[in-house]
């Protein structure tokens, strides 16, 4: 294959994920007015916890079915921003509800408590302090990684807990695991993006966590079907109870799951994986639990972040200490090819990666390293001239742009260019050259979605088994700090040279 497809959907990504109108049967959801907390909406199975159909329950007000003092307690919870957890009792049950505050409503989650639901801060503490003390210690993303899914397994007690990073095309990779007897093993499998398409992505910077306990449950609706204050569908994008799509529940069949957990791990205010948690039977986790987990969720994402940013900082670090000897070698030959180009030291080659390197100046050609013929490079000059390249350009899979290229793709698979003068065709160009990799993707990608014959139902591929893409013609890509670094070196350049001309 020449060049790695893009498996992320449209169609997955544009499905309103927050208005599916109905939630999951381990809960009840109520909308209340802000002004009198008036019940103006209700999942059907409120008869359950209020003792009244749900009919009967629309416009009476909250207060009805708790003390003056819970209900004090409870509008003391309207100021915070994110949704906020209290003890109630309701209808004479013990009740964890999940305040969230919206401009015209309140929605209130509600889970009836278990009777060890509340344990001691000690024990609870104890168990989290291990755990955030383990992940700490991490001195590589891997090591987090492993460090993450072996506590969040042990505290969770699922049979399977994995983790997948995406990578910048949002297909996540499986990078570790640990998993019973019975559940698959995906380490090192990559799943294409429209497994967890945008929508369902921008629902996680929202939840920290997602928890199906049983796949096979029954949906309960909303009533009324519409929001009597927005007359439109109660948005639930942050409701730990909405239901799942029907998709999803498919997916998660075909690979033998019953119970499902998902938690985000977030990188410089962006996704950047999910740790998926798996049982092969229904598996309930309460609230503290849960709660657990999505402080877990922060300190894995703060861990891994500081660990990238500190990998970052050397490679920039290093980058710029190279530029600056290299500039130095420009100053000290008072020649920019031979400043560039030096045998001694750093050079154009190493300071990029690259493994070969020619230099179009002052009418002539210049080359280091490993590069393509005499001829090519010439019409290469040309190309760039009729693209009017005057700024920095890179590519990984140069073929895609230039033609010819595929008959240089083990020399300059990929290109960087650094434009001096693109009017008089003076250019640095680095090259990279090939570096076919294979990868190994759980089901085939191209099967991810199947519609059915109306082109309207669809269904999620059901084999996850080994599928591989060899993909040809492509190098390693180009960093975005190596960019900067280059348009840096191009008007340092540009200046040099407008001064020799002076």
């Amino acid at each position: 294959m020449a060049n790695q497809k893009n498996y992320d959907s449209d169609f997955c990504g544009s499905l309103p994920l927050h208005h599916v109108n109905m939630i999951q049967p381990h809960g009840y959801l109520l909308v209340l007015i802000r002004d009198g907390f008036s019940i103006i909406q209700a999942s059907e199975n409120v008869a359950d916890l209020l003792g009244k159909p749900v009919a009967d329950v629309m416009n009476t007000p909250f207060s009805q079915y708790i003390s003056e003092n819970e209900i004090s307690r409870l509008q003391s919870r309207f100021v915070a921003e994110d949704k906020v957890p209290l003890m109630l009792t309701v209808n004479n049950q013990r009740v964890l509800v999940l305040v969230h505050t919206k401009e015209k409503y309140i929605i209130l989650e509600l889970e009836k408590a278990e009777e060890n639901l509340e344990r001691s801060f000690v024990d609870v503490f104890q168990e989290v302090k291990y755990s955030m003390a383990a992940i700490d210690a991490a001195s590589s993303v891997q090591d987090a990684c492993n460090t993450a899914i072996h506590e969040l397994k042990s505290l969770s007690g699922f049979d399977g807990v994995m983790m997948y990073r995406f990578d910048d095309n949002w297909n996540g990779t499986v990078i570790a695991e640990e998993k019973e007897e019975g559940l698959e093993h995906y380490l090192g499998l990559t799943f294409p993006a429209s497994d967890v398409p945008k929508q369902a992505r921008q629902l996680y910077l929202k939840n920290p966590y997602r928890l199906i306990p049983n796949r096979n449950y029954a949906p309960v609706r909303l009533f009324p079907v519409l929001n009597p204050l927005t007359n439109s569908f109660t948005d639930l994008s942050d409701c730990n109870l909405r239901s799942v799509a029907a998709v999803h529940l498919e997916y998660l069949e075909s690979m033998y799951v019953v119970a499902s957990m998902s938690i985000r791990v977030i990188c410089n205010d962006r996704l950047w994986g999910l740790i998926a948690c798996h049982h092969k039977t229904p598996h309930y986790l309460n609230f503290e639990i849960c709660s657990m987990f999505e402080l877990l969720s922060g300190v894995i994402s703060n861990k891994i972040t500081s660990i990238i940013n500190k990998e970052e900082y050397d490679f920039v670090n290093t980058l710029q200490s190279q530029r600056v000897m290299l500039t130095a070698q420009v100053y000290a030959e008072n020649n920019i090819t031979k400043g560039l180009l030096h045998d001694e030291g750093t050079n154009i080659l190493n300071l990029f990666k690259a493994t070969g390197a020619v230099i179009f100046l002052n009418g002539k050609s210049a080359t280091y390293g490993d590069v393509p013929s005499e001829e090519y490079l010439e019409n290469l000059s040309l190309w760039l001239q009729g693209k009017v390249i005057d700024k920095v350009y890179a590519t990984n899979h140069l073929a895609d742009a230039y033609d010819e290229a595929f008959n240089y793709t083990e020399q300059a698979s990929g290109m960087l260019v650094i434009p001096i003068d693109s009017l008089a065709g003076e250019y640095i160009v680095c090259f990279r050259p090939e570096g076919i990799h294979t990868i190994n993707w759980g089901g085939n990608p191209n099967q991810a979605i199947n519609f059915e014959d109306d082109g309207r139902n669809y269904h999620p591929r059901n084999s996850f088994k080994l599928w591989q893409e060899t993909v040809k013609h492509t190098s390693l890509p180009w960093h975005e700090q190596e960019l900067n670094v280059a348009e840096t070196l191009r008007s340092f350049i540009f200046e040099f040279k407008t001064r020799q001309l002076a």
